[in-house]
Order: structure tokens, then sequence, then C-alpha cells
């Protein structure tokens, strides 16, 4: 496993893509959009009344398109069932995030991305094929099974400290000047994202158009460790979502119910009546609408479609 802002093979991760089998190429750029108006209603795995009797797989892996896999993690596992991204471009994958549990007996990570890795290159050969593995921030569920990808050939798992994703993605000192990831063909925009976390990012895929903002924006408890910070973030997201067509807002949880302004106890394995993982550009408006409503102040604030949580000890 290699840590820290190293280039991928010879190019760094915002530099031209090497050279690679080009019968193979998907001209990513001329695609940008195309399922923009492709569906996610998908029935995730959401528990069961019994952890210890529950049968949902480990991972529920979900095929966007064939080139874009959204995965949940089995509640029975760990209550949090983060949500995890991987995308492929022509020279490299991109796994975003590595769930909330470490042991591969108990959460096979590595086994099911290496499968949809072989699986997609059986389909689209290429001479050779890296793994980067980055992360929507540093939180232990959004963190824990980096270990699984230790040894890994072609791999770089990247540490979410923001000392060191930072500089690997080139992001600097002014939080308005975004990044680029160049996954061969498929780029993605990064953007710091802080509020949240100190190391928070988000990531937009114009090929999917998918805005993907971790814990910073989801349908649930909006967990807010520095006001300010969190208030520029969604002014951040709300700016670039009107420059750029933003199909689906995705975050990593479903913590709400279906009905508006009730959310699921916290641990709790049994979630039957989620309301959708997908958001809206509207709906990063009434986020900062309600944050203009809570003006800084401490406590639980529940709104329709989320609760911002905000604690200054």
């Amino acid at each position: 496993m290699t840590s820290g802002p190293h280039p991928i093979g010879s190019a760094s991760p915002s530099g031209p893509p090497r050279a690679i089998s080009s019968a193979a190429a998907i001209d990513f750029a001329a695609a940008a959009g195309h399922a923009a108006g492709r569906s996610l209603d998908v029935r995730w795995i959401h528990g069961s009344e019994s952890a210890k009797h529950n049968t949902d797989p480990e991972l529920q892996v979900h095929h966007y398109d064939e080139r874009t896999v959204i995965l949940r993690q089995n509640m029975a596992v760990n209550y949090e069932a983060p949500f995890l991204f991987l995308l492929f471009g022509n020279e490299r994958a991109v796994l975003i995030d590595t769930g909330a549990t470490a042991s591969p007996e108990l959460f096979p990570l590595r086994r099911v991305v290496d499968e949809l890795v072989a699986g997609w290159l059986a389909r689209h050969p290429r001479t050779a094929y890296e793994l980067l593995v980055l992360h929507s921030h540093g939180h232990g569920d959004h963190i824990a099974g980096d270990a699984q990808f230790a040894g890994r050939p072609d791999t770089v798992v990247v540490d979410a400290a923001p000392d060191t994703v930072r500089p690997f993605l080139g992001l600097g000192d002014d939080p308005d000047r975004p990044a680029h990831l160049d996954l061969g063909g498929r780029v993605l925009t990064c953007l710091t994202g802080p509020g949240h976390h100190e190391a928070a990012l988000a990531y937009y895929d114009p090929f999917t158009g998918f805005l993907l903002t971790g814990d910073t924006v989801y349908p649930g408890r909006l967990y807010i460790a520095d006001w300010d910070a969190y208030v520029a973030t969604i002014d951040r997201l709300i700016a670039f979502a009107a420059a750029h067509p933003v199909s689906h807002v995705l975050g990593c949880h479903i913590e709400m119910t279906d009905r508006p302004g009730v959310d699921y106890p916290i641990r709790y394995t049994h979630q039957p009546d989620e309301p959708p993982l997908q958001m809206t550009v509207a709906q990063l408006h009434d986020i900062r609408r309600a944050l203009g409503e809570v003006a800084a102040r401490p406590g639980r604030h529940a709104f329709d479609d989320f609760v911002i949580c905000y604690r200054t000890d």
C-alpha cells in the first residue's frame, strides 16, 4: 500500500494519462452527462428487525451504469451502513471511501472490489490498470477498510488527513479553487468541503452528473463541527451546482425516515422506510435556508429532509 501525495504510476493525478490499449479507450468527454436522466430508484438493503438473522449481503452492489458502481454496507455489520462509490476510467478506477469495518471476514470489501475490477477489465481489456483509494473525509466509518488494500498491486491508498490528500489532489490554500483528478479521460472535479470534518471533500463527475458530498450533505443528521466553514462549504456547493449540470447529490448515509423531519434513532439497524439516497440541488438551497434559520444556535434542529446538529463543546 502506498500512502501520501505520490503520483500514480508515471503520471500525476491531474496530469495526462499514461498510454493504454487504445482499442479499448472510452471517450468520456464526448459522453459527459449521458446518464443524467438515469433512474436511481433503488431498494437499498436497510437492515432487519433481528441483526443476528439478517440475510443481506455484506455489501450491496448497484451498477448505476457500466462504469459507475454504488455500494452499501450491511447494517448488521455496522449500523452506519455507509455508501461507497467505485468509478472506472480508462487508466484507473477510484474507490471513494472504504466503509466502517476493518475485518475482511466481516466486510469483504477488497474481494468485492477485486471482482468488480476484474469483471470490468474482462469487458474492457487494458494492458495496465490501477486502483486509487480516496475518501470523502477521515471519520472511522469511511476509512476502516483501508488496510484491506495493503499489498494490492497497482494500488494507491491516500491517507484522508488534509495535509496528505489535499497536496495529492492538487488542492491549495484557496478553498474556492478546485482540483481535477484524471482517471484516464474521466476527469473528476475535487472540492474542499470542511465544516463536518476538516478533511472533507466533494467530488463531481461530469460523466454521470454526480456530486458526491460525503457526510456534508445527505438525508440524515448533518453534524457540524465548524459552523462558518460548513456554511461556506454549502455556499461553495451551491455555486458549483449553478455552473455545472448536477443529476444527483449523493452523500454517504441515509438516516431519515420517509416522514418529514423524522430520523431513525442512532445505532438503529432496521430502516425499512428510508427516503432515497439521492438529493437535489434544490435541497442544497433548503439546507442553506435552514442554516440561516438556525443561525449557529447549538442543538438539534429538524427539517423535512435532514436534521442540523451543531455542538460547540
